[in-house]
This record gives structure tokens, sequence and C-alpha cells, in this order.
């Protein structure tokens, strides 16, 4: 078993430490990983700060829901092929036996919340235990240090699905941040006619045409009304309202952003006028994340493109300004145990 190494521990908003971390055994249907990275994203900036929505966290808290690692042994009743395997790992602790879950709807838990990293031990550590069903093995050659971003990919990959773009669609996204720039990279392994991105600001226009953007736009642009299916990425409180204006009449809107409290609304009346379908993503199920093993596999996902910065834990404090700084250089942050 991997010997003793260091965790971060966040007691409450601002206060954190760097402690000694020891392998929590695995009980019956658990798997014990070793972390190779763990990604940053805003949540985990909110959970430091205390701006997490009540019930959304637990303090005090390991943080660390993106990662990626080795399984490094297994509780009773878990195969043991998968020991030395490569994996990435599902978030929320669904209870598998409410109604939602038999329907595959898991980030819909009537039993109520628990996340990993958020109200349950995260991957800021040496090591992570957690239910085993939760895993999903990667292909022997995989890049970890890529694949801890397939966490936020299978977020954009339940957008991807419930926006069902065919080929030929035109498509747009709005926001050009991680998600962003991998829900440019889904929709274009979909073959879209177009694939326009809107951000705020154009320090990732040469990256979304590396990932098969055809247009890039600023919001204060003239920006098109006819596309076929939008994703929007970015979470601002008017980010909504653009992404429902790029569509044509009948078309698909998913949101994925979670704006702070004032954002704009969206108009009822314009819903139903235009006859728009409007849908929602928090968290990924299953389904969802078993397509982004795939893609990822396929070479269809290139995550390790928007890696810029990777910490050791001991530098989580830097990691944390780092990705709330606004910096066009800082893509995503990673802390290595």
């Amino acid at each position: 078993m991997t010997a003793a190494g260091t965790a971060v521990v966040v007691d409450a908003p601002g206060e954190h430490r760097i402690v000694p971390h020891e392998p929590r055994p695995p009980e019956p249907g658990e798997a014990l990983v070793r972390v190779h990275a763990t990604g940053i994203c805003g949540s985990d900036r909110e959970v430091y700060q205390g701006n997490r929505p009540e019930g959304y966290v637990r303090y005090p808290l390991t943080p660390g829901h993106e990662w990626s690692g080795t399984v490094e042994t297994v509780g009773a009743g878990v195969p043991s092929s998968l020991v030395g395997r490569k994996v990435v790992g599902e978030g929320f602790r669904n209870c598998q036996v409410c109604d939602r879950c038999h329907a595959g709807e898991t980030t819909l838990c009537t039993d109520g919340y628990e996340e990993t990293g958020f109200t349950q031990p995260g991957a800021m550590a040496t090591t992570l235990t957690l239910p085993a069903r939760l895993l999903h093995v990667l292909p022997e050659d995989a890049d970890l240090t890529a694949a801890a971003l397939l966490e936020p990919a299978a977020c954009i990959a339940a957008a991807a699905i419930k926006a069902g773009a065919l080929p030929g669609d035109r498509v747009a996204v709005v926001g050009t941040g991680t998600l962003g720039m991998l829900a440019v990279q889904f929709l274009k392994a979909g073959s879209p006619a177009e694939l326009l991105v809107v951000g705020a600001r154009r320090d990732r226009e040469a990256l979304s045409s590396q990932f098969g953007a055809t247009d890039f736009r600023t919001r204060d642009q003239e920006l098109p009304d006819d596309f076929d299916v939008a994703i929007e990425t970015a979470g601002s409180a008017s980010a909504a309202r653009t992404a429902i204006s790029l569509l044509r009449r009948g078309g698909r809107l998913v949101l994925t952003g979670i704006p702070a409290p004032g954002a704009e609304g969206l108009d009822p009346t314009d819903l139903v006028v235009r006859q728009l379908e409007v849908y929602t993503v928090f968290g990924a199920p299953p389904d969802a994340w078993s397509h982004t093993v795939r893609v990822f596999g396929a070479g269809l996902l290139d995550p390790l493109a928007l890696v810029t910065h990777e910490l050791p834990l001991a530098d989580f404090s830097e990691a944390i300004e780092l990705v709330g700084s606004g910096d066009p250089k800082v893509g995503k942050v990673l802390l290595r145990p």
C-alpha cells in the first residue's frame, strides 16, 4: 500500500493546512487509488472562499473532485483485476436504490447530495478511497495528466448528449474556459457545419481554432441568431441570454455554468414563442462518463493542451490564486501529490 503522504485540508473558508495523510484501507466494495494529479476549478475556489451554496460543502474538507490515478488495492467484493489499472472516477456518491438512480440519473439522487471533494474527502491527497463502482478504467497507455481533466469533460459530454447535435448542424459554444474548450472538441467530433465560439476576449481564439472552431467572436460583436444548438459554459451573469440569442426558432440550449445570484434570467415569453428547448447540467451521470472515456481513448479529446501549471500539494494557496487571477496565460492548474 502507498506510504503515508500529505493532504490539503480546508478547515473553514480561507483556512487550510497541509497535513500528513494516512491512506484509508478500502472497505468492502471500495478501492484505494494512488492519485496522479488533481485539477482545480472554480468550485474548488468557492469552497476555499466560502461561496459554495449551503448544503453543497461540508467542512473540514479535503477538496479535489477532478482527478486521475492508479488503483493500489481493493476491498472485498471488488475484482482484483482493477489493481494496477489507470482510472478516473465519478464524484456523486449516489445511493443506487432510489428511483432516479435506477433510471441512470445519479446526479439527481433523492437520498441527498454527497460528492467527492465537497462533502466527502477528495483527491488533494496522496490517495483517495472511494466506492469502486464509481471508477472508470482508462486504456493502459492513457496519459494520466491529461486524464485529470476528464471530470469536466464528462460534464460537457452530458451537455453534448442533451444537446443532441447532428452532423451538419450549426453549433455554438459560449465561454472559453476549460469547459468551453472541451465543448468545442466534443462538438467538433460530431461534424457540425459551423462551430462558433463566443468569448469575453480574444485570447482563446487561436486555441478555439486549433480545436475545430470555424468562427470566434466576442460578446460585443454582432452575433448570429440562427444556430441549431448552443452550449453555455461561462457561468457569467449574462451568458445564458447571450447563448439563447444565438438560436433559431426551435433551437436547443444547454446551460452548464453556475452564475452568482442576480444573473439575468431567460424571458419565458421568448422561450414559448420561439419554442426553444432548454436543458441544464450539474455533474455527469454514468453514461456521460463512459462516453467521455471512450472519446478520450479514441484520441478525439486533447485535454493536455489546456494544462498550463502543475504544482505540488504544498502550493495549494498559490494554485488557488492562479485559478482566480484572471490572467489569460493561466489555463488549467493541476496539483501533484
